[in-house]
Order: structure tokens, then C-alpha cells, then sequence
């Protein structure tokens, strides 16, 4: 209990010496572990297209999940943002044309043909297109 009460001192003092200027920047944590496969599944994505959503090669997604590597600091600070806003991400480093998920609605294949007309009859001029 002693050393997670010192850790918790030591983030304030920090917070606290970068609020008074004594230090420049402030160093965000990223995770030691990050479980991809838990992600993947809550956004009820293959690995194929976990990894072209979001930029991954497909030999590091099942590398990852297989245990036999583990992501870097930077694919782990990447796939947190993923993991807490997916929608942000998508829209954030989408091309120009304007992608709606539906992947994580659980549609009826008519439900999906009604709402990929609707849409795209709504978009049409602006030629945007829907992903299953």
C-alpha cells in the first residue's frame, strides 16, 4: 500500500512542479499492456479489418494477440485512444470522404441495404460511402 501511496506523491509533486513552471512539458503514461484482441472483439472486427481501419499490418495484429510480440509504447499509446474513442479515430485519420462504421450495430441484412440507400442517396454529391 506504502509504494502506491509514494507513486501517487510523486505524479502530485510532478503535477505540482509543472503547474509552477519548475518543469517544461508533462509526460503523459502509457500503458505496459495493452490487450488488442479485447478491443478488436468490442469493436466486433476481424483482424483484417482491425488493422485496415486503423493502419496495422495484419502480421503485427496476429502477432500481438498471438503473445509472440508485444506493441511498442507508441502502438500502445495509439491503440488506447483506439480502444476508449474508435469513432474519433476513424474520423480523425479518415481520407476526405466522410466514413460511417456500422460494423458495431448488429444490422439485418435489410436493415443494412436501407441504411446504405438512405445514406448514400443523402451523400451522393458529396461521395461519401458506407463500410460493413
Amino acid at each position: 500500500m506504502k509504494s502506491v501511496f509514494n507513486e501517487l506523491m510523486s505524479g502530485l509533486d510532478d503535477v505540482e512542479s509543472y503547474l509552477a513552471g519548475k518543469t517544461e512539458g508533462f509526460r503523459v503514461r502509457v500503458p505496459e499492456e495493452v490487450h488488442v484482441k479485447e478491443i478488436r472483439n468490442h469493436l466486433h472486427m476481424t483482424q483484417a479489418k482491425f488493422s485496415n481501419t486503423f493502419g496495422f499490418s495484419l502480421d503485427a495484429v496476429k502477432h500481438w494477440e498471438g503473445g509472440r510480440r508485444t506493441p511498442d509504447p507508441s502502438a500502445r499509446a495509439y491503440l488506447t485512444i483506439i480502444e476508449r474513442c474508435p469513432e474519433m479515430v476513424i474520423k480523425i485519420l479518415s481520407p476526405s470522404v466522410p466514413v460511417i462504421q456500422v460494423a458495431h450495430k448488429k444490422l439485418t441484412t435489410d436493415a443494412r441495404k436501407k441504411f446504405s440507400k438512405a445514406f448514400a442517396k443523402a451523400t451522393k454529391a458529396k461521395g461519401a460511402y458506407v463500410t460493413p
